[in-house]
């Protein structure tokens, strides 16, 4: 999920992101998706596979 809230924040500084949690841990844990730092190169790979069809 960390990564997923990752990826949505450094692609637009303009996303609001408003996860569902049910607990106090996964709370913590989305939180720390802000401090994630996502290489470039991995932006290109994860973008890629967002385009992808189903």
């Amino acid at each position: 999920m960390q990564l997923a809230l990752a990826w949505l924040l450094q692609r637009s500084p303009n996303i609001l992101l408003i996860p569902g949690t049910s607990s106090l841990q996964h709370l913590h844990e989305n939180l720390q998706a802000s401090q994630l730092h996502i290489p470039d190169e991995v932006l290109v790979n994860l973008d890629k596979i967002g385009k992808q069809d189903p």
